[in-house]
């Protein structure tokens, strides 16, 4: 997961997801929660996603991974959680019984971006100095 590049932009974009079935219900377990897995290493290649750490508990999921800076954040999880939940009620139409609103995943999330070397006090610094960074390349011409 180091910086990587598309056809129009250099990014090194890490996001963690955090989200839970409707009303938290413990469905993730055994068969259902291999193939969640499966699933989003699916839609993972596809997107141009890039999954570092998964963890699949029985009532919430942690996604740690790299997206093309042309889907926000909000895109991301919208794309992992609406072709996996298609998929899962299409492969396991007895969780519906389970889920009685007809939907795999609450509408929320927890979502944080992180970095490896670049904390936000480097980019405070970074910009509360740029003034000084800019004098000192203008006189390199």
């Amino acid at each position: 997961m180091g910086i990587k590049a598309t056809k129009h932009a250099v990014y090194d974009i890490k996001y963690h997801f955090v989200w839970t079935p409707k009303y938290r219900k413990g469905i993730l377990k055994k068969e259902v929660e291999k193939r969640v897995k499966e699933l989003f290493e699916e839609i993972a290649r596809q997107y141009e996603f890039e999954i570092d750490t998964m963890e699949i508990m029985p009532d919430h999921v942690h996604v740690f991974l790299t997206a093309p800076p042309r889907y926000s954040p909000a895109k991301v999880v919208n794309i992992l959680k609406g072709i996996s939940s298609r998929k899962v009620f299409k492969e396991y139409p007895l969780l519906k019984k389970d889920l009685w609103g007809g939907e795999l995943w609450s509408d929320g999330y927890f979502v944080r971006t992180v970095g490896d070397k670049v904390t936000a006090d480097v980019i405070r610094r970074y910009i509360n100095y740029q003034h000084l960074i800019e004098h000192r390349q203008l006189k390199l011409f």
